[in-house]
């Protein structure tokens, strides 16, 4: 089901996107607690937007603590771009080095790890932060976004890289990706009369 034309739906997703999120990435030293004191940390990757609204809603409605995680080197604001880096990326096993870090991961019980799959897999920057985090004894619940593709093997690489943590069935839910877009924006220009 298209909502391509909802005003609503765009409005509310934008209001989302645009709203303030704590965010616990390098602003705390690994001996402060948690800003919220909850024991919930919602961790998400996001490069179009869409799983960043989908994180701000578990965070808010959780009463949870918020952090993004960021490639040091941010991936190329071309869509094309980025396609082609993500798959040499996941081809080759490469972990891109993170940003920043969560520090007091200890003061959690249950992480929610968003991300979109990409290449029907996690994008190879939550295989870094999974890498980069022990996540022994501790709940993990996924929420993802994908492009009509479903998960691929997405659970594996949480299971492989997370191998300690308790996984459960998380959320998903299908966006809209630039692919649609640049496929919608590319077939409508070839129909245009007017193009030079």
């Amino acid at each position: 089901m298209s909502h391509d034309h909802d005003p609503l739906r765009r409005t509310v997703i934008a209001a989302l996107a645009s709203a303030p999120l704590l965010s616990l990435a390098d602003t705390q030293s690994a001996s402060e607690t948690p800003r919220s004191g909850s024991r919930i940390l919602v961790a998400y990757f996001s490069r179009s937007g869409n799983t960043r609204v989908v994180a701000g809603l578990i965070q808010r409605g959780l009463g949870a603590d918020l952090f993004e995680i960021r490639p040091a080197h941010a991936y190329p604001e071309d869509y094309l771009q980025t396609v082609e880096q993500a798959r040499q990326e996941r081809d080759s096993g490469f972990e891109p080095e993170l940003q920043n870090r969560v520090h007091a991961l200890s003061d959690y019980d249950t992480i929610y790890l968003g991300f979109p799959i990409w290449g029907e897999t996690a994008p190879p920057i939550v295989r870094a932060f999974l890498s980069a985090h022990d996540l022994t004894g501790k709940t993990l619940i996924p929420f993802n976004t994908h492009g009509g593709f479903g998960l691929g093997n997405s659970r594996s690489v949480l299971e492989q890289h997370a191998p300690n943590a308790r996984l459960i069935e998380g959320f998903v839910m299908e966006g809209e990706q630039e692919r649609r877009t640049m496929e919608r924006v590319n077939g409508w220009l070839s129909d245009n009369p007017l193009k030079g």
